[in-house]
C-alpha cells in the first residue's frame, strides 16, 4: 500500500523535478537565437525532419562518361538490380516457372488431409488480407 502511494507521489512530482530551473524565455531572446543558428547554417528546412548535421559532398573519383560506360557494361551482362517491384516479380515470375515436385492429386490430397484436421486458414484470414 505505502509503495503504491510512494509510487503514485513520484508520478505527480516527476515534471516539476524535470522542468527547467530557468525562466521562460522572451520572444526576442528566441527571435534572437534563431537568427544566429539561420547565420551559422543550423537551421533545418521546413518539412525535413530532423538535422543530421552539415551534408557532404562527395566527389566521385570517375567521370560521367566512365560511369555511363560500366553502366552500359553492366546492362549488356544483365547484371543491373531491377528497380522498384520488377526484382520481386522477376523472382516470382522465376519460383512459378520451375517445374513441380508434386502431381496434382498429390496435392488435392494433402489439401484434404489439411482440411479434415483443420489446419487451413479460412479465406481472408490469412497474413496477406487486408486489415480493418
Amino acid at each position: 500500500m505505502y509503495k503504491l502511494i510512494a509510487a503514485a507521489l513520484v508520478l505527480a512530482f516527476a515534471p516539476f523535478a524535470f522542468s527547467q530551473g530557468t525562466a521562460p524565455t522572451s520572444r526576442a531572446e528566441v527571435k534572437a537565437e534563431t537568427r544566429a543558428l539561420e547565420k551559422a547554417g543550423k537551421l533545418t528546412p521546413a518539412g525535413e525532419g530532423t538535422s543530421s548535421g552539415p551534408e557532404k559532398n562527395y566527389a566521385s573519383s570517375k567521370t560521367r562518361a566512365e560511369r555511363k560506360a560500366e553502366t552500359k557494361l553492366a546492362a549488356k551482362n544483365h547484371q543491373l538490380t531491377p528497380t522498384g517491384n520488377a526484382g520481386l516479380y522477376k523472382a516470382d515470375a522465376a519460383l512459378r516457372a520451375q517445374p513441380t515436385q508434386r502431381s496434382r492429386s498429390e496435392r488435392k490430397q494433402e489439401t484434404r488431409v489439411a482440411a479434415k484436421e483443420r489446419k487451413l486458414t479460412p479465406a481472408g484470414e490469412g497474413p496477406d488480407a487486408p486489415k480493418h
